[in-house]
């Protein structure tokens, strides 16, 4: 037997107010960003393609081009970004403190940082992988060569583990060097203190390119130990924020699944009728609303720093300085890992 009318009206009430979602509440950190009116984001101290100042003290970079996105979205410039450059030891810290709002700095996902931390994850900006650089004299072709060999390390980073457990599960008696500082470590494998030097992959090729006297006597081995899926973090907490970082970066990789780009933004926010197109754009459903920001939210960061690929191709494509080929950081649908979950 059915139930009276009436004990049904809560539940209809209840569905229907969820159905007519109001705009998102404003979470603290976005309080606090509107109110000094400027994005305090932590960056690398100086890694070419991913965040570095020039002698003007201009940043740039794909990691930098991040925190540019989400100035703009949220502050309507991007160039209203205080920079604070931050060693490995420093950055998780520095967030987890509050001295930045938002930490974009070639940092891995990994349990034990999304466990134990405070911190969330956002999303992956760039897929990479552990490599070696070792000089073009030694011949070598693959990392199983350095066996007793010394490897030069920065302390305080994913790096260092995986190579203490490469050693070991290959029985290689690697003699590890361990630097607290980049520069400290690099210098020393460029020095010849160390026959290799090893990191991510991308940041291999950025750091042959700026501190190698002659980058071409120097090789980074094809062979990868190591997963290293790389992108910003913010504190746990304030899901709100979370939210706004983790759909901007959404939002660049989808503008380029769809064909949006720094140069075309304004002429289809006039002319296109592709709903999808629409809801990034602001000109049909209007998903600002949702995360507590306007309509143009995101069409703001595209025109400021392009899509995702465009991004990608500036700051450390093949015909950047550093010439990364794009790989697993292609579009899903063109062999690749991006895959934006869909704006709507």
């Amino acid at each position: 037997m059915s139930k009276p009318i009436k004990h049904w009206l809560p539940l209809a009430m209840a569905l229907g107010a969820l159905a007519a979602a109001p705009a998102a509440m404003a979470g603290k950190t976005l309080d606090g960003v509107k109110s000094r009116g400027q994005l305090v984001c932590g960056v690398h101290t100086g890694l070419a393609g991913f965040s570095a100042a020039d002698s003007t003290g201009k940043w740039s970079g794909l990691d930098v081009d991040m925190c540019r996105a989400v100035a703009a979205a949220v502050l309507g410039d991007a160039e209203k970004v205080k920079y604070v450059p931050l060693t490995a030891q420093q950055r998780f810290t520095a967030l987890q403190s509050g001295e930045i709002d938002l930490l974009s700095r070639n940092t891995t996902f990994t349990l034990t940082r999304d466990a134990s931390l405070g911190l969330n994850m956002t999303v992956v900006t760039y897929y990479d992988g552990q490599g070696f650089i070792v000089p073009k004299r030694s011949n070598m072709k693959s990392p199983k060569q350095l066996k007793n060999q010394t490897v030069c390390v920065q302390s305080g980073t994913t790096t260092e583990k995986n190579l203490t457990d490469y050693s070991k599960a290959n029985n290689l008696n690697i003699k590890t060097v361990v630097f607290e500082k980049e520069e400290a470590a690099t210098a020393a494998y460029f020095s010849g203190r160390c026959i290799s030097y090893t990191t991510d992959a991308s940041g291999l090729a950025s750091i042959r390119n700026k501190v190698a006297q002659n980058p071409a006597d120097h090789v980074i081995l094809p062979d990868l130990i190591s997963k290293e899926p790389l992108g910003p973090l913010v504190r746990r907490g304030d899901d709100e924020w979370f939210a706004i970082v983790k759909w901007t970066i959404y939002g660049l990789i989808e503008a380029e699944e769809y064909g949006i780009t720094q140069a075309n933004v304004d002429q289809l926010k006039g002319s296109s009728q592709d709903p999808v197109v629409k809801r990034i754009l602001g000109t049909g459903e209007d998903m600002g609303k949702l995360l507590g920001l306007d309509k143009d939210w995101m069409a703001r960061a595209i025109k400021t720093v392009g899509n995702y690929g465009e991004i990608f191709e500036r700051n450390v494509g093949p015909k950047s300085a550093l010439a990364l080929p794009r790989g697993l950081n292609n579009q899903w649908n063109k062999g690749g890992l991006m895959y934006a979950y869909p704006v709507r």
